[in-house]
């Protein structure tokens, strides 16, 4: 059983050996050849092979497609890239001035026949129609983070945002094109898998409209008997192998406080602080002093999941997080101290007989230690680089006091204990709290979660936020979505405990001074989108999964004829789970503990998360105040 992602880079890894079938031979000699690609290929190469894997793969240059470029002759050029109209201008010039002699196109998404009409006859015209070995649709529009979460778009994504989606003056047309490169999208993300799912989606929204996009497509393709994409399956068996996942389309309006939610687990912490972007986070390094004028240092530091300790602490509570790169730095130290023990009992004068007996039994300790040498380096470059990442997102708990927001909205959403308002009034006006943004999340939220707020208290909040620079331009937008939207209490659970600090780490021998910074737990709970999963996946039709409609491309085009089809065949144990409108780090690592949670009562299930884009909170916030400027 492969991942999304292993299956995205096998097709990339064949489509680099010229789309010809990996073999052992092919690891140890590949043909060179260069590699030129989009920024929409940049975006899906990245995060999943580095230069040096590149290198391996045979890629002697990977160079951007809008670039000037000089004539290699006499090596395969493979392009990767969109199928629009000025990437296929680009390449018909390369082939106009000859820059290289072989051709292999990739194109990410399928090309239309009036499109490849266009380029041969280019070809043709420019006597290089010989010269193009291969032209290929990949069916890889989109790009995946780790193994069970994918996104469409990083680059120009804007299109795709919560904005786009629902400001008011969206054009139809408009509206159709976001919703086809949703669907294209998805399409790709099956055509990998090498499945035709079962559709659920939410009613009367964007969703819907994507679904019933997607459903007309994946029918179309399985009546075209020559090009159906799934049936032989090209190669590769599907991954799914007798049960078909189910895609489970959802809209960004289900729940709106969690894309705001401050949060405590390690990869939505770097995300949200260090705007953790493509697995690459942004460090800035400060030097102590900061000279006016001057750029601050950053440092990119790369997060992949060969990394053990990103692996497995991304969803942990930070001052666990902490805790564990502490106690791999003692690990590290101790190894490193004694192969400093093992140089001093080498420095013996060379006469005495001493040495000579000592010399068999140092060879081996000796050969050890050379040979651990490299393991030992690429540790403390990890060690080194979460330490960096962690002192930064430490620092940015400490001045925006991101511990006492979080532990706040945790009781708001939990419903568990009522919120008065003067908790929440009391750290909007605290000054030394937070940045404005962070209070207006955190008033979001409690205005969202709150079913009546009085007027007058309203009023209040309103005019303590503008006291702290707030932009509360959203507010107008959120006023009108709460009057439309029946936000039940669907938040349940949930809530923190605090408990003392590590041991640990309060010693004065940590690189982390955690002093004033409060030790969270979260309680285990389920957000509205994994309440709705589970709702889809576990009962048969009845409960909240009634809610969501049915669509099957196998079957006859009616919900009811789905729903018949569904309840002849087992229950999927696999979902896609996709929202339009924007994701975050927060759910996802949510509906990764649901599916650890089935687990443990016997169930395997694989959940997969994609979402349109991945906007921080303060970029989501951003998309909320452009809506409520509409409004005014």
């Amino acid at each position: 059983m492969t991942t999304l992602r292993e299956r995205q880079l096998n097709a990339l890894k064949q489509m680099l050996n010229l789309n010809q079938p990996l073999t052992k031979a092919v690891a140890t000699e590949p043909t060179w050849k260069v590699l030129i690609y989009d920024r929409v290929g940049q975006d899906i190469i990245s995060p999943l092979i580095s230069v040096k894997e590149l290198r391996e793969l045979g890629v002697t240059l990977h160079v951007q497609l809008h670039s000037d470029r000089d004539p290699i002759p006499e090596v395969p050029a493979v392009y990767f890239c969109s199928p629009t109209e000025e990437n296929l201008g680009r390449i018909c010039q390369d082939l106009d001035n000859g820059v290289y002699d072989q051709y292999h196109l990739n194109f990410i998404s399928p090309i239309t026949r009036q499109k490849l009409e266009d380029l041969a006859a280019s070809a043709i015209q420019s006597n290089a129609a010989l010269s193009i070995h291969k032209v290929f649709d990949q069916y890889l529009n989109f790009i995946c983070l780790e193994d069970d979460l994918f996104i469409m778009k990083h680059q120009k994504s804007d299109n795709l945002s919560y904005y786009a989606i629902n400001k008011g003056d969206t054009k139809d047309t408009e509206m159709e094109a976001i919703m086809d490169d949703i669907v294209e999208s998805l399409f790709s993300v099956f055509v990998t898998l090498g499945n035709v799912p079962i559709i659920r989606c939410s009613k009367g929204n964007a969703a819907e409209m994507v679904a019933n996009k997607l459903d007309k497509k994946l029918r179309e393709n399985l009546w075209d008997a020559r090009n159906n994409l799934f049936h032989g399956n090209t190669g590769q068996s599907g991954s799914f192998s007798f049960t078909r996942p189910m895609l489970i389309l959802l809209d960004r309006n289900i729940d709106m406080a969690t894309p705001l939610h401050h949060t405590w687990t390690y990869q939505a912490l770097a995300h949200d602080v260090l705007d953790l972007s493509l697995n690459r986070a942004v460090v800035p390094e400060n030097t102590g002093t900061v000279v006016p004028g001057q750029k601050s240092k950053t440092r990119i530091c790369d997060l992949d999941s060969k990394d053990p300790l990103w692996s497995e602490h991304k969803g942990s509570p930070f001052p666990t997080v902490a805790e564990a790169i502490q106690e791999d730095l003692d690990k590290y130290r101790s190894s490193e101290a004694e192969v400093k023990k093992l140089k001093s009992s080498m420095g013996l004068d060379a006469d005495s007989d001493l040495a000579l007996s000592l010399v068999s039994d140092n060879t081996q300790r000796l050969t050890s230690a050379v040979n651990s040498l490299p393991q030992l380096m690429e540790k403390k470059r990890l060690i080194d680089m979460h330490t960096t990442i962690a002192t930064a997102i430490l620092n940015a708990i400490k001045s925006r006091r991101l511990d006492s927001f979080f532990e706040l909205e945790e009781k708001i959403m939990s419903k568990s204990s009522s919120v008065e308002s003067k908790a929440v009034m009391d750290l909007i006006t605290d000054t030394s709290a937070g940045t404005p943004e962070d209070k207006m999340r955190l008033f979001i939220i409690y205005y969202l979660c709150t079913a009546q707020i009085p007027d007058d208290e309203y009023k209040k909040f309103e005019s303590a936020l503008l006291a702290a620079n707030c932009d509360i331009q959203p507010m107008s937008y959120m006023k009108r979505w709460k009057g439309f939207t029946k936000m039940s209490s669907q938040y349940e659970g949930g809530g923190t405990k605090t408990v003392s600090m590590f041991s640990k780490l309060v010693s004065q021998g940590s690189s982390f001074v955690m002093e004033g910074v409060k030790n969270l737990v979260v309680k285990k709970h389920k957000l509205p989108v994994s309440r709705a999963v589970e709702a889809a996946l576990c009962a048969g039709g009845g409960g909240e999964g009634a809610e969501l409609a049915w669509l099957d491309p196998r079957a006859a085009r009616t919900d009811a004829a789905a729903r018949a089809r569904a309840a002849r065949h087992p229950p999927p144990s696999d979902a896609v789970v996709f929202v339009v409108g924007g994701g975050n780090y927060i759910e996802y690592h949510n509906l990764l503990d649901f599916a650890k949670q089935q687990a443990t009562s016997g169930v395997s299930r694989k959940l997969i998360y994609g979402a349109t884009t991945l906007p921080n909170a303060s970029q989501f916030l951003k998309q909320l105040s452009l809506l409520g400027e509409e409004i005014q």
